[in-house]
């Protein structure tokens, strides 16, 4: 599994040379290889684009905080595309996937290798803003304008300016963030303030050193 994983970080994705190339390495029948490519979604048997975005709409995300439903939405009407589906200048592969393990901080996406998670629609977009932002600092964008650019491809209805990608949007609606390449992205991790999974509203236990035998109670009742 560790060597599929590699093949596909060298290669884009799990091709079938990739698990023919993993088979032959460990001395195993390609049937072998392929029954495991085939059996765990992490593996794709398809291209994706740059930043691979994965939505989780099990129970959790679908009840906690917004729901995921409207994180769906917003991703589809942003991007212009359905689950399963890649923008035309082949930035983002968007994928509806089952649950990944973070629903106390629902709801959230996985992009790449980085969780994102207590999510709004505006905060969803501003994320994905910023990542088109960091694509195009870097030379990646494929064949998307630049931020004042007027192409509308994988920008959903807007265009320019005013499509956010200011540093001061990305800082307002996450509580992290880091500058590469002179585009401000949201830090991954909760984007609601919180710092793992701690109540956001504060402590509702412990409080207060609990009673034992370095601490007599004081309330009387002993």
């Amino acid at each position: 599994m560790p060597l599929l994983d590699l093949g596909q970080r060298q290669h884009g994705f799990t091709s079938i040379s990739v698990m023919n190339e993993v088979g032959r390495l460990l001395g195993m029948p390609p049937m072998r290889v392929y029954e495991v490519a085939t059996f765990y979604t992490m593996y794709n048997r398809d291209p994706v684009g740059r930043f691979h975005l994965q939505a989780c709409t099990t129970t959790p995300c679908q009840l906690g905080g917004c729901g995921s439903d409207a994180i769906m939405k917003a991703i589809e009407s942003h991007l212009g595309i359905h689950p399963g589906q890649t923008t035309a200048d082949g930035l983002f592969t968007f994928s509806e996937v089952e649950c990944l393990g973070a629903c106390v901080n629902a709801p959230m996406v996985q992009i790449n290798d980085d969780y994102y998670e207590d999510l709004t629609p505006e905060s969803t977009v501003t994320l994905l803003k910023a990542l088109q932002a960091s694509a195009e600092a870097t030379g990646a964008a494929g064949g998307t304008a630049g931020i004042g650019g007027k192409s509308t491809t994988g920008m959903g209805s807007m265009q320019g300016e005013k499509r956010g990608q200011e540093g001061a949007k990305v800082e307002e609606m996450a509580a992290r963030t880091y500058v590469a390449k002179g585009a401000t992205l949201p830090s991954p991790g909760p984007m609601s303030g919180r710092k793992t999974c701690e109540n956001s509203r504060g402590l509702t236990c412990l409080t207060e050193e609990p009673w034992g035998n370095e601490k007599m109670r004081t309330d009387g009742a002993l």
